[in-house]
């Protein structure tokens, strides 16, 4: 039999990692649900160190955000008027585009779920498409018997998700138009504009004012050596993208978005948001809290509050409250933890939870507003102030070239 490599989260919320022999892919995910185990990865063992390379090549033919959205909300949709899976899976088929994606990814989880296969297997089987927080609520609500109801969670909650996301995408769409053209104008001016002047300030010989000087200093590196600033922005970038990728590197700059004004206050936020939806969800379809705290925990973008969610996890072993360690962390909002605070005293968790994504959506809105009615008016004053500069040193300079007074 083949060797697989395995990852899984027990009850008590750890992860583990080992190898086995099975008949296949589903024998082993068999294997693990009933030893009590919730499955996160399976890969032939051999094939192990290539994962990344099989998971990049299939990437064009994942569905995106949007789609596995669509496809969840007319799967909830059918399964709740009472239709069969093998069914509604076919009538899914039938309404998508043959030649697209999600009908070859439909055709693909029908025929597993025909020859036998879970729903949650047969997803989990399209490698890289859903997350580990999708396929832990689909195989709750298959233990539970309660699939439609969890496909509606689910929809509803990548809805919301999506408008987070929406919100957050529009909301910048302006400043990096602003930012853009801000740019763009700059280098047409110095190296367009301003060496147009350079020739008639130097057959004039005379010594021009010391900005007119840094103007066209600045004018001249940037046509000599346009190619070093290129290569400067693509090494800033790698450079970026490398500490991201380090988990250390990615903790150190995740620290220190948080510190930044208003940009810290809106990621908290986002990132309260994101925990509370999707500890409430999971809660809600009878995930246990340890195993949902893991899922949980790897949905977070900021590795700082990743840690204090496992910190509270660990907290929870010990037999305490999860708001102790979060109070403790003083980077959740205290109305936030007072919420989960009380929801658990009086036994309404998933409900409160509820709550604090619903208040805190609304404040990552007011937040991003606040973030804009900065950024605007700095971009526009700090275009203004260079262009400014830049014609001001210029007229300088015709001034004291045909010597006249100020």
């Amino acid at each position: 039999m083949p060797n697989y490599f395995y990852k899984a989260v027990t009850r008590d919320g750890l992860t583990v990692s080992d190898y086995s022999d099975a008949q296949d892919e589903s024998a082993l995910i068999d294997k693990l649900q009933q030893d009590g185990y919730i499955p996160i990865e399976v890969v032939l063992a051999k094939s192990k160190s290539f994962a990344w390379l099989r998971s990049n090549k299939s990437a064009k033919d994942r569905l995106s955000s949007n789609e596995v959205a669509m496809f969840t909300r007319e799967l909830a949709t059918l399964t709740e008027a009472s239709l069969p899976l093998d069914p509604a899976l076919t009538l899914l088929m039938d309404l998508s585009d043959e030649n697209g994606k999600l009908y070859k990814l439909v055709e693909d989880v029908l025929d597993r779920v025909s020859g036998g296969s879970n729903l949650s297997d047969a997803l989990e089987a399209q490698e890289g498409t859903f997350t580990r927080f999708y396929l832990n609520m689909i195989r709750a609500g298959e233990a539970g018997g309660s699939l439609a109801q969890v496909l509606r969670r689910l929809s509803d909650y990548l809805e919301r998700s999506k408008e987070l996301r929406d919100t957050v995408t529009t909301a910048m769409i302006y400043p990096t138009i602003l930012l853009v053209m801000a740019l763009t104008s700059l280098v047409v001016l110095l190296t367009f504009v301003i060496p147009q002047f350079t020739e008639m300030f130097e057959m004039a010989g005379t010594e021009l004012p010391v900005s007119t000087q840094i103007v066209v200093s600045i004018s001249d590196w940037l046509q000599s050596y346009w190619w070093a600033l290129i290569a400067s922005v693509i090494i800033g970038v790698n450079y970026m993208r490398f500490q991201l990728a380090d988990k250390e590197g990615r903790y150190v700059w995740d620290s220190r978005f948080l510190k930044m004004p208003l940009v810290g206050d809106l990621i908290t936020k986002v990132e309260v948001t994101r925990f509370s939806q999707t500890l409430g969800t999971l809660l809600t379809n009878g995930v246990p809290m340890l195993s949902a705290l893991s899922i949980v925990k790897e949905t977070m973008n900021n590795r700082v509050i990743a840690e204090k969610i496992e910190v509270a996890a660990n907290s929870l072993k010990e037999g305490k409250e999860l708001s102790g360690p979060l109070i403790e962390s003083q980077l959740f909002p205290k109305m936030a933890i007072q919420m989960i605070k009380l929801g658990e005293e009086t036994g309404k968790l998933e409900e409160m939870l509820e709550k604090v994504a619903t208040v805190y959506d609304k404040e990552v809105k007011v937040a991003i507003q606040r973030v804009l009615s900065l950024i605007e008016p700095v971009l526009i004053i700090g275009l203004g102030i260079l262009v400014a500069g830049i014609i001001v040193s210029v007229l300088m300079a015709i001034l004291s070239v045909n010597d006249l007074a100020f």
